[in-house]
């Protein structure tokens, strides 16, 4: 496991947000300690800033030149819970570097994970919201398409919604985006029926579940519905934006997942990744408000990467799996 990170990212504060707090950085270094303590081989790497040509695949060139400004001059904010200070430029663009060296990492063979902030899933073309600023996803998910990678997914298990990530990639087909996420919740988007336009329809897949699901629940959305669309569309690159807000003690979710059932997401990911032929899946951080949990499901997600998948299969009976099923079954063999 590489894990890239750059200690700007403990520099960056949003004062419209005190949840996204500067702390969450170590808390979540911590976690990878752990899991070498635990016996996992790890090397940390440093990042470079994301280059702009790579930031411009993604964003507006006047958002980028506006976020830049913000900064150059003190701070400011896009949105009601999303602000800058003078720190933000160059940790949101160290963030997104970590992610496109991630991509590179696995690859070239190596699973990787990139432990920065500010999040990015909720960062859209020419908007910032929901304390991201630039969407690390979309942006390492664009290089890699840029360096040769035909088939890139990005399966987001963030408590919201990564609406940033759907509007990117929802009319173009280029990017497989697969979310399971709580809902009724911020940021209000992520319908099952929501599955893209034009060249994307089929490409955006969505799993809103209700609040105080469990692990019961998610694995019912990985055996019925993800993979079986990670199996037909067979990505050479699987990016997770991995969230942890959907752990039982976090401080903004509502959901009822452990630490280790991140563990068991990871292992199921990376299993399936090999089953397909594609290079080990990369991780990049996104939400997750309660300390000791973040540094929990980091360590469980990288020690999950060595561990047996579990043994889940789908009953179908769940009624939000199966509406997500109905909405995609155009679309994919599988799941008719």
């Amino acid at each position: 496991m590489h894990v890239y990170s750059d200690p700007a990212s403990e520099r960056h504060v949003n004062h419209m947000a005190g949840v996204e707090s500067p702390e969450r950085f170590p808390a979540a270094l911590t976690g990878v300690e752990e899991a070498e303590r635990a016996g996992v081989e790890v090397e940390h790497r440093p990042c470079e800033p994301a280059p702009r040509p790579a930031l411009e695949a993604v964003h507006a060139p006047a958002y980028l030149d506006q976020l830049e400004e913000l900064a150059a001059s003190g701070g400011g904010y896009v949105d009601f819970d999303t602000a800058l200070n003078a720190h933000s430029w160059e940790a949101a663009t160290l963030a997104s570097g970590a992610a496109i060296e991630a991509a590179e990492g696995a690859l070239s063979g190596t699973a990787a994970f990139a432990i920065s902030r500010p999040p990015g899933h909720h960062a859209g073309r020419g908007y910032g919201m929901g304390f991201c600023l630039l969407n690390n996803a979309a942006v390492a998910a664009e290089h890699a398409r840029s360096s040769g990678v035909e088939r890139v997914a990005i399966l987001d298990w963030d408590v919201h919604h990564g609406n940033g990530t759907q509007d990117i990639f929802y009319a173009n087909g280029d990017v497989l985006y697969l979310s399971v996420h709580q809902s009724p919740f911020y940021p209000g988007t992520g319908d099952a029926r929501e599955v893209g336009e034009d060249r994307g329809r089929g490409f955006t897949a969505n799993v809103p579940l209700p609040g105080r699901s469990g692990e019961d629940v998610y694995a019912e959305a990985f055996a019925g519905f993800f993979v079986p669309i990670l199996r037909e569309y067979r990505p050479e690159l699987l990016l997770v934006s991995a969230g942890y807000d959907a752990h039982s003690d976090d401080l903004l979710g509502g959901m009822r997942l452990e630490s280790a059932s991140f563990g068991r997401f990871a292992s199921r990911l990376a299993a399936l990744a090999r089953e397909v032929e594609a290079v080990p899946p990369v991780f990049l951080l996104e939400g997750g408000y309660n300390l000791n949990a973040l540094t929990e499901s980091v360590a469980a997600t990288i020690q999950g990467l060595e561990e047996e998948p579990p043994a889940w299969e789908y009953s179908g009976d769940t009624r939000p799996v199966e509406a997500a099923r109905k909405a995609l079954s155009p679309f994919w063999e599988s799941l008719r």
